[in-house]
């Protein structure tokens, strides 16, 4: 593992992108341009935010069927959604009318979230490699091998020479990569102690993750040496979210903690029933939104880890939570998509899909888009108005 490099901690280099410069202490990092989604949890912080409007009601606008349970989050660019499958592909699908544009196949399951960057498709696949795709064709550009399955979703940030971007994705085999996002060449990688499965969360010149070792790391983004690392206390499954020195995640031994980075320690922790958490948690200034496999979706205050309000399902809540326009969008093992309103927790709409959702959703220009273990993706809109109402 690499060793401690303490000095660098929260120094702000100038060759970060802008979009990582909004994480800085007291602030709150916000989505990217309201018609994308780009990656999963909207932006590098994870912070699960989704800007425009959502109407309270929605009906489904398309679905589209592929082979294998959709378990990836989608993530939109332009008029285009890219999705991975359980059928061992990605997929490029029209926006409006979820027609296929193109499908890649990998030689695994594709659990991984893809992130749209430059023109390209970034994803990870159960058959351990990394692959970059021409988003308008699908034509591979290079894959990079690790030694074991990729499940959770690469991010980006921009390299120290100002000039080129960084792609860093977690593996199965312990490991860290930043890849050189044109080539794929390998940068540096950074070893834990077992399983990555989440997400890399990347803000203020570092990047932090949890894993199967029950660690919070926080590396270096210019060399991927350590910074800090905390004591969980059970393995880490879902991404981490961060605002300015606080990061948030949930872990198996039935917790969710808010960590202070600066310090290296826990500030508070939240525990309700004898369940784990799995879901990656949506930050607003003052709340933090997440799933509980206790069936319930949770709201605590930011500050305190107080409890706002919590909202049962009949299912394990898995899916990680997007906000938007004052609402939370979340999918349940019970089959069904929930909008509850961020005030009270009181549903506002639910669909049932008919099978466990456990990708989480992405929400664009007042759309949701999320995918079902029956292999269907679906994409929810505005009901229709009728002419009275009209």
């Amino acid at each position: 593992m690499s060793g401690p490099a303490p000095s660098i901690l929260f120094r702000f280099p100038q060759w970060l992108p802008a979009v990582v410069l909004t994480c800085l202490p007291g602030t709150f990092p916000p989505s990217l341009a309201a018609a994308d989604w780009p990656m999963f949890r909207g932006n590098p912080a994870l912070t699960g935010n989704a800007q425009g409007s959502l109407s309270d009601k929605l009906s489904v606008q398309w679905s589209f069927t592929s082979g294998g349970p959709v378990r990836s989050s989608p993530a939109v660019v332009g008029e285009r959604v890219y999705v991975g499958s359980g059928d061992h592909h990605v997929y490029c699908l029209s926006l409006k009318d979820g027609k296929q544009v193109w499908a890649f196949k990998t030689e695994g399951e594709v659990e991984s979230s893809p992130l749209i960057l430059d023109k390209r498709v970034f994803v990870g696949s159960n058959d351990g490699h990394l692959y970059a795709l021409d988003a308008a064709t699908g034509q591979l550009i290079w894959k990079f091998a690790t030694e074991d399955k990729i499940p959770g979703s690469p991010n980006w940030v921009q390299a120290p020479d100002g000039k080129s971007k960084w792609i860093l994705a977690g593996s199965y085999d312990f490991r860290l990569y930043a890849l050189d996002a044109a080539t794929g060449k390998s940068n540096w990688v950074y070893e834990s102690g077992n399983y990555i499965n989440g997400s890399p969360a990347v803000s203020g010149g570092v990047t932090t993750f949890g894993g199967c070792d029950a660690l919070l790391h926080v590396i270096s983004l210019a060399d991927g040496k350590q910074v800090k690392e905390v004591e969980a206390g059970a393995y880490i499954i879902g991404s981490v979210a961060i605002d300015g020195q606080k990061a948030y995640v949930g872990h198996y031994d039935n917790e969710f903690l808010c960590i202070d980075l600066e310090k290296g320690e826990v500030a508070w922790r939240y525990k309700d029933r004898l369940f784990p958490y799995e879901s990656s948690p949506a930050l607003t200034p003052d709340l933090v939104v997440f799933g509980g496999n206790d069936k319930r979706v949770h709201c605590v205050d930011r500050r305190t880890g107080n409890p706002r309000w919590t909202f049962a399902t009949r299912g394990k809540v898995q899916s990680s939570p997007v906000i938007c326009d004052g609402k939370v969008v979340v999918g349940s093992a019970d089959g069904r998509l929930y909008l509850l309103a961020l005030a009270d927790g009181k549903q506002l709409w639910s669909y049932d899909l008919g099978q466990p959702v456990v990708g989480s959703p992405a929400v664009i220009d007042g759309r949701v888009l999320i995918g079902s273990e029956d292999g269907q993706m679906y994409a929810f809109g505005p009901e229709p108005q009728t002419a009275s109402a009209r």
